[in-house]
């Protein structure tokens, strides 16, 4: 075969000899002579424990699933406490008043924090306060308590802040 190709054919003749007689790929890298599964090689990593083993039956589980197997568990604990309790009750309804009821109440129920952020108030009506006063800080409705907050004295201000729970300098 003739690699040799006229550059009337091709356009550019050290363009198609550079093409045809480049190397294979990964054919000229040096291996590594440190290997770290072999323990007789001629460079250990020192890192490298070499009796460990991996274990086998352990499997990597993802955030659902292990919340869903902790779900799971809680309601096989729940269930094993009421047939606990239907027991006692059979046994001596008197009893069963001291194994408390599991019935959800506004301080046992447990949620996750909102990932929606909260709305912002007015802090003079209690509507949704889409602007705040640059000279105050306080948060208002529309331009009628717009209106209110600029006839506030600064003392009042700080208390309207104070009420919502920020403490800040009045300018």
């Amino acid at each position: 075969m003739n690699h040799y190709v006229r550059a009337a054919d091709t356009g550019y003749f050290g363009k198609v000899y550079s093409i045809l007689h480049r190397p294979p790929k990964g054919g000229f890298k040096k291996k590594a002579t440190g290997d770290a599964s072999n323990p007789t090689s001629p460079n250990p990593r020192p890192f490298k424990n070499p009796n460990y083993t991996k274990n086998v039956n352990r499997r990597a589980k993802n955030l659902k699933a292990v919340l869903g197997q902790e779900r799971e568990r809680e309601r096989a604990e729940r269930e094993a406490r009421r047939i606990k309790r239907e027991e006692a009750l059979k046994t001596n309804p008197s009893a069963a008043a001291d194994i408390p009821e599991d019935a959800p109440t506004y301080t046992t129920i447990e949620a996750p924090p909102s990932v929606i952020p909260h709305k912002h108030l007015c802090d003079i009506t209690g509507l949704e306060a889409p602007y705040t006063d640059p000279a105050t800080g306080l948060r208002y409705h529309d331009k009628s308590v717009y209106e209110i907050i600029k006839g506030l004295s600064t003392s009042i201000a700080k208390d309207y802040l104070s009420a919502r729970g920020v403490v800040s300098i009045v300018k």
